[in-house]
């Protein structure tokens, strides 16, 4: 009997850990990530996923990535109009697929220093596809036809971690021709600012951010490119952001920017993409612009005659919002090279935005309180770009460390909201909230601000 009983014991111990087990693997996001053929809006397309995110490749039609899909939301304009799609190169018009792609600047057609555009080999060429790897990391790489025009053959690698959404990109352009040539690399990223709930109108809250230069060498610490002088949809905040609200207007804007990044918030659905880069302070840009942004829509211009007017400009129903990031004008010899190296983080947004750190965005900002019990009330709302726990950081007044404490465990598919109390073990007078990941590494800061001493007689239950 005392043999059954241990038996049945042994038995239940192992059914109650393979069930601990098996919830816990349930609980814990896939480690792995996969590149497969897809296909995608009757595209033959190549798709790179992990826990987070889908990245939908159409290799035919110039390699673009035609969609990112992140926590089930859809960021890049598909044109409907070319779904499913191939049209083969023609250079006297413009096939707008929509989705994130590669072109050179200057663009124009003054001589042939600048790139005409339209649906050229650079835009349409079909692109050579080489899965790299996937597994703990994923990674593609595209290979398009070198342009007699330009002279330019473009490489891009797109790369994708298992245990983050993150997103990397190395794009090259190589002199083919027999000449010295010079050009800029541009990042293009069609984001949909249609109204999810009703496409057949835009998006009224749906917003971009840079941070504007203050040695600008721009009137008004920017460049209107393109449509009204005075858009009330532009404006310089006092935090030194720019800020563009989408209309459905045609408008192109350039900026000096410096800081090395942008980003894309849609306030409705909460969601937000934030795109990083290197600028090369010791560099000639194109226009002396890092980052251009285009609102599509109808274009307002000037008859002979001298009358305005609204025209839809060939393209000007679709809604969309282009990003686009240069690179530095560079000449090159023969067979020389010259990259760009970009990477996209999409995450979680709320009704405003203050900002990018190191670890995600700044949603409201971080707010620390000292109480008359000595604790410290924190709050704020961020963004975040990794999986793992939040940390804060405590220094006295002095800036030497005492201390960390451990907080709270997040996720980039979800707003963390912050709203805790701190019994410390000194007095601190700064805390900095730093991301720690799944494995450890500290990605950075969120936020870092002073401690504010609670107002005699204020209520601490607030």
């Amino acid at each position: 009997m005392r043999r059954y009983v241990v038996v049945l014991f042994i038995c239940w111990m192992n059914l109650n850990v393979s069930y601990a087990q098996a919830k816990a693997e349930l609980g814990q996001p896939s480690l792995s990530c996969h590149v497969e053929a897809t296909n995608y809006k009757g595209w033959s397309a190549e798709q790179l996923s992990n826990h987070w995110v889908k990245l939908i490749v159409v290799p035919q039609n110039g390699g673009r990535l035609m969609q990112v899909i992140f926590a089930g939301h859809a960021y890049l304009f598909v044109n409907p109009k070319y779904e499913g799609k191939y049209l083969p190169p023609d250079p006297s018009q413009w096939f707008n697929y929509g989705g994130d792609k590669l072109w050179l600047l200057p663009e124009g057609n003054d001589d042939e220093q600048h790139w005409v555009g339209n649906s050229d080999l650079l835009d349409d060429g079909p692109y050579a596809f080489r899965k790299v790897s996937e597994g703990q990391e994923c990674e593609i790489e595209l290979t398009g036809p070198a342009d007699p025009q330009t002279g330019i053959q473009i490489r891009r690698t797109i790369h994708l971690d298992a245990d983050s959404p993150r997103i990397r990109f190395h794009a090259t352009m190589q002199n083919k021709s027999e000449h010295v040539i010079e050009w800029s690399m541009q990042s293009v990223s069609q984001y949909d600012t249609a109204d999810h709930s009703v496409p057949s109108r835009s998006n009224r809250n749906f917003w971009t951010f840079t941070p504007a230069n203050p040695a600008s060498s721009y009137l008004n610490r920017y460049h209107v490119r393109f449509g009204p002088a005075e858009n009330p949809a532009v404006t310089v905040r006092d935090d030194g952001l720019f800020a563009l609200h989408y209309t459905h207007l045609a408008a192109e804007l350039w900026l000096d920017s410096t800081p090395g990044w942008l980003a894309v918030v849609d306030g409705d659905s909460h969601y937000a993409m934030v795109e990083r880069f290197r600028y090369e302070k010791n560099e000639t840009y194109p226009g002396k612009a890092s980052v251009i942004f285009w609102t599509n829509g109808p274009e307002l211009r000037l008859n002979s005659e001298g009358e305005p007017s609204l025209t839809s400009g060939g393209d000007g129903a679709p809604y969309y919002l282009e990003a686009e990031i240069n690179s530095p004008l560079v000449q090159l010899r023969r067979g020389e090279t010259r990259d760009l190296d970009t990477e996209w983080f999409p995450t979680r947004s709320g009704s405003e935005f203050h900002g990018v750190e190191d670890a995600g965005i700044v949603v409201h900002p971080l707010q620390a309180t000292r109480l008359q019990t000595g604790h410290i009330r924190l709050s704020g709302s961020f963004g975040v770009f990794f999986a793992g726990r939040l940390v804060a950081h405590l220094y006295d007044e002095h800036g030497i460390s005492v201390g960390t404490i451990p907080l709270t465990q997040v996720d980039p598919a979800d707003l963390v909201v912050l709203k805790t109390e701190l019994t410390p073990p000194a007095k601190p007078s700064r805390i900095s909230l730093h991301l720690e990941d799944a494995n450890g590494l500290d990605r950075g800061s969120l936020h870092e601000v002073q401690v504010e001493e609670v107002q005699v007689g204020a209520a601490e239950n607030h």
